[in-house]
Formats: structure tokens, C-alpha cells, sequence
């Protein structure tokens, strides 16, 4: 086996550190009003993955001094009845935060349930009104896993003005929002897709690599250039990420784990937004 030389960008203590900033900040809130934040989960069947996902968030809901309240619905739920589910949550006050977990299955128009998120309430981003709050740089919620990877970045003091980040992945709630993010903080950006042709050679450009096109191993350790920063936003079977990590880590300078790098800061900035929300809600 080769021997790493990055150094590893620990996101499960700085997701532990962020829940518990969160519940100082949970706890102020009900200490000065008498409410306690919430977050609203909506789980549409029983897919066994996702139970697992919302049982996870419950319980570092919990920790993070958050009231839970758990929607599940039938897997036969039409979208009118999603929909109908959702503006009830966002028109209720004592919500704070709306979480849809998704997929929500093919017979549901999820963006239909999405936008029935209000934005006041769109802790997950996952909303139109969000994205375009993160395209123009205005004040709103950042999608979780893209907001996890800035606090990264953040905290172990990577510059991004003016240095060439390349995205491989372009999904609406990841690739997508991660490119605009680390646009809004100058950097110079490049998505790459399924269609890009010549994929190996834009990345060995890459000062900062975020990979996150969820194919286990396929980011390979001779593209990455030499003190590069890599950012695995992927976990694929076998608690692997998008990027060969072995043989990447010989040459990036920083490097997220698969498991225990961006993962952990995803439901991290989940509560923490939700705390915002609480916060704009309650006029503090």
C-alpha cells in the first residue's frame, strides 16, 4: 500500500464542534422566548435507506437541543397530497425548517414538492428561491453538502480567490450549488460532466477538485495535481468515495476520508440552518 502524504480534512470533529455551537445557540433561543426550533422531516414509504437517513438526523437532532417532528407518508401518496403535506408544514409557526427526504419516488414530481417548501423554512436548499440565492450571493440557505464542503474549506484556511476549482458532478443539489459557492468566493470554476471530453486533463488542472459524480474510485491519483486540494463528495458501496484515495493522498496536499469528510458536515449545516431559520422567524 502506498504511502499517504495529505493531510486529511476531518469533518467528523468539525460537524461534532458545529452540533454543539448549534445546541448553545438552540438552547439561547428557548431560554429567551420559550421556543424550542424544529425541524420537520417528510419521509414518503419506507425505502430502508432513507428511514436510516431521517432515524440519523432525529437523533442529532436531539443532541443539537432541536425539536424533531416526523411526517411519514404511504409510498402510494400522489404529489397533490405531498404537496398539500408540506404547505401545511411551511404555514405552521411552530416549524422552523422543512426536510424533504428524497428520492420521493417516480410517480411524485419532487421539484412540485420541493417548491412547496416555503423559503423562509428550506434549511436543505433545495429550493429555486435557494439556488438562486447562492447563484446572486444573497442571504438564504445553502444546500447542506455544498455548505459542508465551504465550512471545510473554511477551517483549514484554503484559499479559493483565484484558483482553478473543478467540479466533476452536476446534480442540482450538490455539483451544482458547490460550483456557484465557490464562484461567490472568486474562484475561477469548471463543471465537468458525462459529456466532457478530455475529463483527466481539466482535472489535473484543479487547484480544488470536488468530485461528486457518485462513481466509487473514479477520480484517479495520477490527475491529481501535485498539492491540490480534494474534496470527495461521493459514498458509494464499500465505504468508498469518488476519488482513489490512496493514490490521490500521495499527491493533494488536503484530502477528505470516505467515510468521515464531507459527510458528516452535511446534517451538520442541516441543523445549524435550522437554527438560522428559528433565528429569522422569531425576529432575534
Amino acid at each position: 500500500m502506498s504511502t499517504s502524504t495529505a493531510s486529511l480534512m476531518d469533518g467528523t470533529a468539525l460537524a461534532r464542534r458545529t452540533v454543539e455551537e448549534t445546541a448553545v445557540r438552540a438552547a439561547e433561543i428557548t431560554r429567551r422566548t420559550g421556543v424550542t426550533p424544529c425541524l420537520a422531516t417528510v419521509l414518503v414509504g419506507a425505502d430502508p435507506a432513507s428511514v436510516t437517513y431521517v432515524k440519523m438526523k432525529q437523533n442529532r437532532c436531539a443532541k443539537a437541543g432541536i425539536r424533531s417532528r416526523h411526517v411519514e407518508l404511504p409510498a402510494s401518496t400522489t404529489t397533490e397530497e405531498l404537496v398539500a403535506a408540506i404547505t401545511a408544514l411551511s404555514e405552521d409557526p411552530e416549524v422552523h425548517g422543512i426536510l424533504l427526504q428524497h428520492p420521493v419516488g417516480p410517480h411524485i414530481d419532487e421539484r412540485a414538492a420541493f417548491e412547496a417548501i416555503a423559503p423562509a423554512k428550506d434549511v436543505d436548499g433545495v429550493t429555486m428561491a435557494s439556488f438562486a440565492a447562492m447563484g446572486f450571493g444573497l442571504p438564504g440557505f445553502v444546500s447542506c453538502t455544498p455548505g459542508g464542503i465551504m465550512r471545510l474549506l473554511d477551517e483549514y484556511r484554503v484559499e479559493l480567490s483565484g484558483k482553478r476549482a473543478v467540479v466533476v458532478g452536476r446534480s442540482a443539489i450538490l455539483g451544482k450549488p458547490a460550483g456557484l459557492l465557490l464562484l461567490g468566493r472568486d474562484a475561477t470554476v469548471t463543471y465537468c460532466h458525462s459529456r466532457t471530453t478530455e475529463l483527466s486533463s481539466i482535472v489535473q488542472e484543479a487547484d480544488i477538485l470536488v468530485a461528486a459524480v457518485g462513481k466509487p474510485r473514479f477520480i484517479k491519483g495520477e490527475d491529481i495535481k501535485p498539492g491540490a486540494v480534494v474534496i470527495d463528495a461521493g459514498y458509494n458501496p464499500g465505504n468508498v468515495g469518488d476519488v482513489d484515495f490512496e493514490t490521490a493522498a500521495e499527491r493533494a496536499c488536503l484530502i477528505t476520508p470516505v467515510p468521515g469528510g464531507v459527510g458528516p458536515m452535511t446534517i451538520a449545516v442541516l441543523l445549524a440552518q435550522t437554527v438560522d431559520g428559528a433565528e429569522r422567524q422569531l425576529g432575534l
